[in-house]
């Protein structure tokens, strides 16, 4: 009898333990969506650039994949700075969501390299950075939600430099 209470109890703990609430993919209520990630320091890239994000004019090539009429931010490899390459698309970012009255979804995105939790991680820090970046020109905090796919929303799958460079983005769109 004692045997079958503990087995019953390590399953129903097991059960709990392995439950987890579905992600809102409108930013509410998400572990995502906070003001501050602790620990972490995002910073503006002010040097004149020497990585693939001020070297391609991203835009002229197709790789928005932002909606309702925001830009998306590209990252080099591993970084999660906002290069000077970005700063016409940032402003653009600004001017979008400051002529609407909608919250502001972040979503950051990584390419297929590094781990799951690394990529969620790294994900989330580019999309802190776009905020960062948005507040400092005077968008309110509170209209900007974030999310994180990591590697989860690919564009593009081949295995190319140009497509993982579509990968490493973070989108921004309008929350209904």
């Amino acid at each position: 009898m004692k045997k079958n209470m503990i087995i019953t109890v390590i399953t129903a703990l097991l059960l709990v333990g392995c439950s987890q609430k579905a992600p809102d993919l409108n930013g509410y209520g998400n572990v995502s969506d906070v003001n501050e990630i602790a620990g972490d320091t995002v910073s503006v890239d002010e040097s004149n650039g020497e990585g693939n994000s001020e070297s391609i004019d991203r835009e002229s090539n197709g790789m928005n994949s932002s909606s309702d009429g925001f830009q998306s931010i590209y990252f080099d490899f591993d970084d999660f700075t906002l290069s000077s390459g970005m700063e016409n698309s940032m402003d653009r970012n600004r001017q979008v969501a400051n002529s609407k009255s909608q919250r502001v979804k972040i979503e950051g995105n990584c390419d297929e390299f590094g781990t799951d939790e690394y990529n969620y991680a790294l994900g989330l820090k580019r999309a802190k950075a776009v905020k960062d970046g948005l507040t400092a020109q005077g968008v309110d905090a509170s209209r900007i939600v974030m999310i994180t796919f990591g590697e989860s929303s690919p564009l593009c799958s081949s295995p190319t430099d140009e497509c993982y460079a579509k990968n490493r983005r973070v989108d921004l769109r309008l929350v209904p």
